[in-house]
């Protein structure tokens, strides 16, 4: 599988997406259109390990929601991140069987060497 979800008005994206060496061959999702399903957030879940490490606490509404101030569980995370697209990290790569979650200089490093060899 080749695809990415991204924020279409997010610039880390965008930069992400060129360094790394997204391309044509990778359908492209722009979660504020089409929220991630619930089929392909679970195939993440699986790759990736927990729900929780796809959560972005960063998100805006993650205080303006008081959750910073609750201990939720990954059926939480999971329900959250399918009912607001801002709790999803961005981007999600997938690239062949592997999956990219994030900004993180490591993880882009790591998927532009999957991607470019």
């Amino acid at each position: 599988m080749r695809k990415v979800f991204y924020l279409n008005s997010c610039n880390t994206c965008q930069r992400i997406m060129a360094e790394v060496g997204i391309d044509d061959s990778f359908e492209r999702q722009n979660i504020k259109e089409i929220n991630i399903s619930a089929e392909e957030l679970e195939l993440a879940k699986e790759q990736h390990g927990s729900y929780e490490a796809l959560f972005s606490r960063r998100a805006m509404k993650y205080r303006g929601m008081g959750l910073h101030e609750k201990t939720l569980s990954e059926d939480d995370y999971k329900s959250l991140i399918l009912k607001e697209y801002t709790f999803l990290k961005r981007p999600v790569i997938f690239f062949e069987n592997q999956i990219f979650v994030g900004n993180t200089k490591k993880v882009v490093s790591a998927a532009k060497e999957a991607i470019q060899g």
